[in-house]
This record gives structure tokens, C-alpha cells and sequence, in this order.
């Protein structure tokens, strides 16, 4: 079935398992506890589950944050904030994974990132580097942060999507050589787990037809395959079609014919099938007006990608799903997806795995997490996933090209006045390090009732009594022996000050 997801991408010119570490805590201690934490190595599957290093199932629970496939050739937001502040807000959040599209113009030597901001100390360390380079810090901070990365090859050039995965002017030997460059750049990174080969091959693509020209399945093997013979330790991601046997879905979303043609790699427990869904704001669809609706939407789902689960054939990841909320039908849509996608109180990491879309307020049929000043969150979008986010991971404590890791901070609270029914508070972020720092994060758990009812120059999240605040877009660079605040509203009042930790990058 026909659908608008070409032009929102033409248009568009991007309880936690292991708590914020503090400054003081490092060497061995640290790359202890690492190793223990869920997730750590390399990955591999195991029927329907991803299992990590150490055989234990872990859940991808993540975020989409697109640029690298547009003509910025690097991930939007960069204009507004630091890269790093913008990872740290992810994390605060409870993503524990981000999916990052790119072109193949990554790998073109003309290719000149666009569209960021150096002012004020602002991505200061991506001066100068290539779009394949930025990408390398944004991997490295990303895995020093604790989130996994998915590459996306999104499209074969800047210019919109393709039904194929190659095209006159970027072959499929083209698109090979480039995921086996991706594959064997990130050899040595565990934190980059996967690779997703073609975003939403479409009509003509086929599914297990035969014909090599346009059988996306043969096609999975062939790249698949090429990927693992560079990285054996990645996982494959997969894609669906448009069509098979007669019926159709959206772009990317029909895995009908894996049942009958699966994809076999010469490395076993690598597949990991990937399905798209997405809402009316995307494009209008046959079961949205079912008078069953919302619930006829199980079955939909079992039908087109939820069976490879449930019948313990493969993980399946819902690579992207987003919707702007702007109707009814679209927010019933998403709650009936994120109960259908089991919530990890009840499922744990026996769950379907997912990142959603997006990241970037400037996706136009969908919008994003954040609003359109790049800072604050919607709530309310971010509200619906609450169920589905999942344990964080260890992060690595700095990595090739990532943020320093000498970085180190203190805060310090202090309570300003306390009227009984609420109080004020401030909090002062030291860098006590021997090199600037560009982003901070810090947290404290209040031992009573106490919520955050407001924040400034700051963003944060609280979990039970537990808060984590995140530098805002201006105060996060912060100069060695130099200082920041921010402060916030509580209530009630009352209760000891507590113990703070502060991480830094």
C-alpha cells in the first residue's frame, strides 16, 4: 500500500540497571561492575530473544536520531546543542539505544558535514572531521554513555528513499563495500551492535520470489553474509517488504514470507528481524477504520511480524514507530502498540525490541521526543513508552574518539528556603578536572516524598525518588576548576539534604 514516508524524509533538512556513576568511582571497581551489568560484549540471538556476552537476554528499548542520510550528513539538533548533552538527555530518559540513519554519500570524499554549532564550546571537538569521523564520536560517546548504536543504512544517497537497495547510480556492490567498511570500522566496538541493511525496501521488492533483482530476502543474505565475513559479532538487522502474496503493508513492515524463506547467514544467531509501523499521520490504512478498532490491531500485527515472535522463529525489532498524537485514532494506535510490544515489568527482556521515531522534532509526519527547541521533552509522546524502556547498559568509560575520559565533576546541594508544603534548592556543578568538560550529569535519591514540580537550566527526569539532571543546551561546557548551576522547585518540604553524584564528559 502506498505510503507518504518519502516526503517527511525529503522535507526534513535528527528502574535502570546501572545508576550515573560518581566522579570518584573508576579503575577496576568500575570495569567491575560493567562486566556483571546486563548487556555487556557482544551480542547474539537465541530463537526470540538477543542475548548479551555473558548469555543474558537484554532488551533494545532505543530512539531513532536521524541527519547522517539527509544533505546535513551528520545528525540534526548539532545547530542547537552539543552532541554530547544530547546523548546524556537519551540516557536521563531511559533509551538505551540509538538508531542512527546514513547514505551512502558518507563515503564520498566531497561529503562536508553541515549544520553545526562550534559557538560557545558547542561540539568543539567535531572541528574539522568528516561526516564517517562525527560519527565515530558520536559511537564512542554513545558506548562511553552506555547506549548501543544501530547503523541504519537509510538510503543510498542524500536525496529520498529507494524500493530497491541499490540504484543506477549506487549499485549493489556499492552498498556491500559500504557496510563491510562500517562493519569492519566498528570491529573493535561492542557498542555498536548491529547493522539494519536497507531502511524500508517497498514494491518492487519481493520476499522469497526468486528473481536476484529484486528479492530482498536473497538480497539480506548476500549483504548479510558480506557484513559478517568483516564482523562476525554484529547482529543482522532485516527489514520486511511492501507486499507478499498479494497483500500489503507498510514499506518495510510485511514479514509475511519469513515463515517459508527466513534468512540464513553463514554465522548462526544473527538475524534479527525488523518490521516498521507507524500511525494516520504517516498515511491512512485499511484497519484503522475496522469498526474493531483499536482492537483488531493484534491481529494485524500477528499476522504481518509479530508471529516470528511469538513462534520463537527470531527477535523481531520495531525499527521505527512514531505518530504525531494529533488524534484520537493515533493515540489509541500507540497505546494498543506498546501493550502489544510487552512491558518489561511484566516480560522482562522476553519482549519485542524498538526504537522509536523519533528523536528529531523536525520529522514531519510524526515529530519527535524532543519540541521544536530541541531541549524539552514531550511528555506526553515520551509518557506512552514508559512501559517498554527497558534496563540500561554499561557504558565503556571512554573509547576511540569519544568524550574525554578525564573528565570528572562534583556537585554540590544546597536547600535555599523550605516553607513546609514546598522548597527551593539549587545545585552547583564544579568541573574537577584538568580538561573542560562539554556536558554533565547529576543525580541524587531523596530518602521521603519529595517530586521536582519545576527546573531551570537544567533538564531532568525522576524515577520514584530517584532524579537525574542533565545540563541544559548553554551550561553544559564547562571550563577545568570552573563552575555552573541550576536550581528547581520541590515539594513537599523538608527531609535531609541527599548525597549527590555528578558524571561528566
Amino acid at each position: 500500500m502506498f505510503r507518504l514516508r518519502s516526503l517527511r524524509r525529503a522535507l526534513c533538512a535528527a528502574a535502570a540497571l546501572l545508576l550515573p556513576l560518581s566522579a570518584g568511582l573508576a579503575g577496576a571497581t568500575g570495569a567491575a561492575h560493567a562486566a556483571d551489568a546486563p548487556g555487556a560484549g557482544y551480542w547474539h540471538t537465541s530463537g526470540r530473544q538477543i542475548l548479551d556476552a555473558a548469555g543474558r537476554p537484554v532488551r533494545i528499548a532505543g530512539i531513532n536520531w536521524f541527519g547522517f542520510e539527509t544533505a546535513n550528513y551528520v545528525v540534526h539538533g548539532l545547530w542547537s546543542r552539543d552532541y554530547r548533552s544530547m546523548i546524556d538527555q537519551m540516557r536521563s530518559l531511559g533509551y538505551n539505544t540509538v538508531r542512527l540513519p546514513y547514505s551512502d554519500d558518507l563515503f564520498k570524499t566531497t561529503t562536508v558535514p553541515n549544520g553545526i554549532d562550534f559557538s560557545n564550546g558547542k561540539n568543539a571537538d567535531l572541528q574539522g572531521l568528516n561526516s564517517l569521523q562525527v560519527m565515530d564520536r558520536i559511537v564512542a560517546y554513545a558506548g562511553q554513555d552506555g547506549l548501543k548504536v544501530i547503523l541504519d543504512r537509510h538510503r543510498p544517497d542524500s536525496g529520498g528513499q529507494s524500493a530497491l537497495w541499490y540504484t543506477s547510480s549506487v549499485p549493489e556492490s556499492t552498498w556491500i563495500a559500504d557496510l563491510k567498511a562500517l562493519a569492519a570500522r566498528y570491529a573493535a566496538n561492542p557498542a555498536v551492535i548491529g547493522i539494519d541493511l536497507h531502511n524500508e525496501p517497498h514494491d518492487p521488492a519481493c520476499w522469497g520470489c526468486g528473481d536476484v533483482s529484486v528479492d530482498w530476502r536473497l538480497a539480506a543474505q548476500r549483504a548479510g553474509n558480506a557484513v559478517l565475513s568483516v564482523n562476525p559479532d554484529l547482529l543482522v538487522f532485516v527489514e520486511g517488504v511492501q507486499t507478499y502474496d498479494g497483500v500489503s503493508g507498510w514499506w518495510g513492515g510485511n514479514l509475511m514470507g519469513v515463515g517459508r524463506y527466513p534468512v540464513q547467514l553463514s554465522v548462526p544467531n544473527r538475524v534479527v528481524y525488523s518490521a516498521h509501523d507507524y500511525a494516520t499521520s504517516v498515511a491512512q490504512q485499511s484497519w484503522f477504520s475496522d469498526p474493531a478498532f483499536p482492537a483488531n490491531m493484534p491481529g494485524v500485527w500477528d499476522s504481518y511480524w509479530g508471529y516470528i515472535f511469538k513462534q520463537d522463529i527470531a527477535p523481531v525489532w520495531v525499527g521505527e514507530f512514531g505518530t504525531t498524537l494529533a488524534s484520537a485514532v493515533d493515540q489509541k494506535w500507540l497505546a494498543a502498540l506498546v501493550d502489544y510490544l510487552r512491558p518489561t515489568s511484566a516480560y522482562g527482556a522476553d519482549s519485542f525490541q524498538w526504537t522509536f521515531w523519533s528523536w528529531n522534532p523536525n520529522s514531519g509526519d510524526t515529530g519527535g521526543i524532543l519540541k521544536d527547541d530541541w531541549v524539552t521533552v514531550d511528555t506526553v509522546k515520551d509518557g506512552y513508552l514508559a512501559s517498554v524502556k527497558a534496563p540500561l547498559f554499561p557504558g565503556t568509560g571512554g573509547g576511540g574518539g569519544g568524550g574525554g575520559t578525564t573528565a570528572s565533576c562534583a556537585a554540590s546541594y544546597a536547600v535555599s528556603s523550605d516553607w513546609g508544603s514546598g522548597f527551593n534548592a539549587a545545585v552547583t556543578v564544579t568541573n574537577t578536572g584538568t580538561t573542560a568538560i562539554g556536558s554533565w550529569r547529576v543525580s541524587w535519591t531523596w530518602s521521603g516524598s519529595q517530586q521536582v514540580t519545576n527546573m531551570w537550566n537544567a533538564s531532568y527526569t525522576q524515577s520514584g525518588g530517584t532524579v537525574t539532571a542533565v545540563n541544559a543546551a548553554h551550561n553544559g561546557s564547562v571550563p577545568a576548576g570552573g563552575s555552573v548551576s541550576f536550581g528547581f522547585g520541590g515539594a513537599p518540604g523538608g527531609g535531609a539534604v541527599p548525597g549527590v553524584t555528578c558524571t561528566a564528559a
